[in-house]
């Protein structure tokens, strides 16, 4: 079975993980699989979004619990193991921020631990209305110290504190109002919201949304005065593009933008 399945369609591209047996769990093969395919993604022009989802009855449970325990296994009680795997894992998930394409998690069922790290990591998220959304590892007694990079800089402290530290779920509702997701629709429909929204911004000019997301992030690491200095530049760039040139053209002429295929 391809534990990873990847559709392009229209400029969206889809990965889907594909583990319902294991809740699509992030195995060591999961994220081999995932890099590989950000890896491709970043490099292919004709990806505008991507959209990651899940087979099965849940979005993603997190790390594959069977698999790290059975490295406690080895002489050094699976340290070197551990490292490796979250090391493996943080690279996955930097990849996202790091692609020059915006990412949409589409999510239902649940999101834990891992889990809610890849939603928290993605740029948007979409969710159904009965999706719930936790950092549970304290529940088994494993901080969720990795999953915590991604949450807190996602929701305000005090609220990611207590997630992190009580274990319990949170429903769409809060997760929107907290700001850990940006829509919600109604079971199964989550999947057609999220291929809406990704059309939308895959129908924008792919120069000016790549340069966003890459000053998006890069200014929220600087002061506000570097972060100004930093964001005029972009700017400046973006706007003497050829195909900015296009887009302000047609605005001032009030007619819809011819944007390259």
């Amino acid at each position: 079975m391809t534990i990873l399945i990847r559709e392009d369609e229209g400029g969206v591209a889809t990965l889907t993980l594909n583990r319902p047996e294991a809740l699509n769990a992030l195995s060591e093969a999961m994220l081999t699989a995932l890099q590989a395919q950000l890896d491709a993604i970043a490099v292919d022009p004709k990806v505008r979004v991507v959209i990651i989802r899940g087979a099965g009855k849940a979005f993603c449970a997190g790390h594959d619990l069977r698999e790290m325990q059975a490295a406690r296994q080895a002489p050094d009680g699976g340290r070197a193991y551990y490292n490796a795997l979250f090391a493996q894992c943080a690279r996955m998930m930097t990849s996202i921020t790091r692609l020059p394409q915006p990412v949409i998690a589409e999510v239902h069922g649940i999101a834990t631990a891992a889990g809610c790290q890849l939603v928290a990591t993605c740029d948007l998220a979409v969710a159904a209305q009965t999706a719930r959304f936790g950092v549970n590892g304290v529940n088994i007694g494993l901080f969720c110290s990795t999953p915590m990079v991604a949450l807190t800089r996602n929701v305000p402290a005090k609220k990611a504190f207590e997630m992190l530290v009580t274990g319990e779920f949170i429903d769409a509702e809060e997760a929107r109002r907290i700001g850990l997701i940006n829509r919600i629709a109604p079971e199964g429909e989550q999947g057609a919201a999220a291929r809406a929204l990704a059309e939308v911004i895959a129908a924008k000019l792919p120069v000016a949304v790549r340069t966003g997301k890459s000053a998006f992030y890069t200014q929220a690491e600087m002061p506000l005065e570097a972060a100004y200095a930093y964001a005029g530049r972009v700017m400046a760039e973006n706007m003497i593009h050829r195909d900015t040139a296009e887009g302000v053209e047609a605005f001032l002429q009030k007619r819809p933008p011819q944007w390259p295929a």
